[in-house]
Parts: C-alpha cells; sequence; structure tokens
C-alpha cells in the first residue's frame, strides 16, 4: 500500500500509480488531505487504497481473458530466459490441463476462484504425486498472477527413498562398464559427482590437469532436440578436483562420451541387471560421491562447491540415509561402547 507523506504546507499526500504514458513515463494520481495530524495522513492514504482496489476491480471485470490464453502467453514469455527442460515441462503441464481440464482452462480468469482450483489440485492429488502436484499449481499460480491471491491446501510432502550404493556396488560397477561407452559418465558419476546433462556437454577442452570446468549441461528442448546450456545457477559453474585415476583414463581414451542423458540412463541399468547390481538411479552415484566425502570429514561448504548444489537441503537428505555397508559397522561401535560401559568389573 502506499504511503503518504507530508508536505511543507503541512498537509498529507499520497502517491498511486495510475497508468505509463506513451513516453514510457510513469503516471502517478495523488490524494491529500489538509488534516496535518495522523488521521489526515490515514485519511489520504485511505483514499489511494479505495482508487487502486476500484481500479484493479475495474481491470478484473473488463479482462475476458481465457485461463488458456493467458497460459499460453505466460509460457512463451518465458521461453527466452527459463531452461529448455523448465520450458518443456511448462507445455507437458499445459498439454495435460487443456486434455484433462478443459473445462477450467475455458475458464475467464476475472472467474477463477479459489474453489476451482483447489478442485483440480485435489483431482491431481488422486492420481499425481505430490511433488507433480505442486509443479501443476506453480504453474497455474502464475498464470493466475495477482487476479487472485491462492491459499490451495496441497498434498503433504513424501520424503524420497534414496538408495545410495555401497563400495562394493561401485567397484563392481566399474568392473563392469570398464572399456565401454558408459567407462566415463560412471567414473564422472561416482567420483567428481557430475550430473548427466553436464556429463554430455564436457569436453577435453573443459580439463586442465586433474582440474574439470563445469560451465555447460545438455537438455532436452521442447523441440525434441539437445541443447547446450548454461548452468541454472550459479552455483553449478564449477571447478571439480577429479582423481588422477580419472583425468588420465579420459586422456588416455580421448574422449568423455558421444551419449545423451536418456541414452545413459538406458545403458545404465541394462548394465545394472547384467552384472547382478542392485537397481539404483545414476544420479544416486552422485549421492554415493556427497556420501563418501561425508563420511571421510570433508567439510560440506567443500562438498557444496565441487556438487554444484546452491543449498545443503539435498546433501542433508543424503546423510540422512547411511550407506548400508557401514550402517552394521556403525552400529557395532556404538554397541560395543555401550557393552563396555556396563561390563567392564570394578
Amino acid at each position: 500500500m502506499a504511503t503518504a507523506k507530508k508536505l511543507p504546507s503541512g498537509s498529507w499526500r499520497c502517491l498511486v500509480y495510475d497508468y505509463t504514458d506513451e513516453n514510457g513515463k510513469r503516471i502517478y494520481r495523488s490524494f491529500t488531505s489538509d488534516d496535518p495530524s495522523p488521521a489526515g495522513k490515514r485519511k489520504a492514504e485511505a483514499l489511494a487504497a479505495q482508487y487502486a482496489a476500484e481500479k484493479e476491480q475495474k481491470k478484473r471485470s473488463s479482462d475476458k481473458s481465457l485461463f488458456s490464453d493467458r497460459m499460453e502467453s505466460y509460457i512463451t514469455s518465458k521461453e527466452a530466459v527459463l531452461s529448455p527442460a523448465t520450458i518443456r515441462g511448462y507445455r507437458n503441464i499445459q498439454k495435460m490441463l487443456l486434455r484433462d481440464y478443459a473445462s477450467f482452462c475455458h475458464m475467464e480468469i476475472r472467474k477463477v476462484s479459489q474453489d476451482d482450483v483447489q478442485r483440480v489440485i485435489n483431482s491431481l492429488s488422486r492420481s499425481k504425486s505430490p511433488k507433480t502436484v505442486r509443479n501443476y499449481h506453480g504453474l497455474i499460480a502464475s498464470v493466475i498472477g495477482s487476479d487472485l491471491a491462492l491459499r490451495t491446501s496441497m498434498p503433504q510432502k513424501i520424503r524420497p527413498e534414496l538408495y545410495i550404493p555401497s563400495d562394493d556396488e561401485i567397484r563392481a560397477l566399474v568392473d563392469a562398464v570398464r572399456g565401454t561407452e558408459l567407462e566415463i559418465p560412471v567414473l564422472l558419476g561416482a567420483f567428481c559427482m557430475m550430473r548427466r546433462g553436464e556429463i554430455c556437454a564436457l569436453t577435453l577442452d573443459d580439463i586442465q590437469g586433474d582440474v574439470i570446468h563445469v560451465h555447460h549441461a545438455l537438455v532436452l528442448g521442447t523441440d525434441k532436440e539437445w541443447h547446450l546450456k548454461a548452468p541454472k545457477t550459479g552455483s553449478s559453474d564449477r571447478y571439480i578436483s577429479a582423481p588422477a585415476f580419472v583425468a588420465d583414463r579420459i586422456r588416455e581414451l580421448g574422449h568423455i562420451t558421444t551419449l545423451n542423458p536418456h541414452s545413459i540412463t538406458i545403458m545404465f541399468q541394462r548394465v545394472l541387471k547384467r552384472a547382478n547390481i542392485t537397481h539404483f538411479r545414476f544420479h544416486d552415484l552422485r549421492h554415493y560421491s556427497a556420501s563418501i566425502r561425508h563420511a571421510l570429514g570433508i567439510p560440506d561448504a567443500y562438498i557444496m562447491q565441487e556438487g554444484g548444489w546452491k543449498t545443503d537441503a539435498v546433501l542433508k537428505s543424503v546423510y540422512r540415509h547411511a550407506m548400508s555397508d557401514r550402517q552394521k559397522e556403525m552400529a557395532d561401535l556404538a554397541n560395543n561402547h555401550f557393552f563396555r560401559l556396563c561390563n567392564t568389573e570394578k
């Protein structure tokens, strides 16, 4: 809300934005009160607030644009600034909403109510994960914007069940991929905490000695083509000190990989099955690498920097899932301590 300021005359004046003229100048409307007391200030601010509310209501009542049209305009306006992966996600949500919630999409924005949005979210919650539902709601809220202050009840978040492979599983995996197109991606994922898209975008020019500069990712665009893009956040543009054997192996082979992220996923699952290794995601190699660093006592700040994490939220989630091959070892340490405490002869 606009705040009134006192004029040299003692009167109060409150300015509220009205419109922008043809030269791009912002034009304000002035509301004043000659009463120099605090009551005069409140009166000027109340007049300004009333005008702004009536102006917004008039604008809303005259806007007959449909939710579907506003959604298309919103996504299009973001194509130049958001990543191709994010836009692709928006387009998928748009497609699903138009198909399954046509009546909602063809409502005029000014007629959309909180109950309308809640009904869509309730319906989505019956078939989609809480995370997916929140993605849908995020787009819906962005499209509606300031036309409606949403207070939607969302499904309860479900903590994901992470799997962190053991040292033995990593050793078996490295043996299984040696000499294949998947060898370097696995080494970079397990020992350098790199993501699939970052690995696929890496070139030999990005490696100086044992230091890897991660500054691009390969992502799938809405045109179904793969595109190189800069990192989504500044923390993802980083330098990684790779183990010498990883850097040496890359130089020995003379290339990183010709695979794209989807191909890595498919080949990775086939290797796990052939090698009789417990199923886990390629991305879990990154969690394994972070967990080992944490277990070795490396400060989280260094792990976050090399892994490209902006906050420690993901790391804390990873650490909550103790590595299975070390769990009994840790339990035995504690139990042996308690045994000595209670069974020492006096």
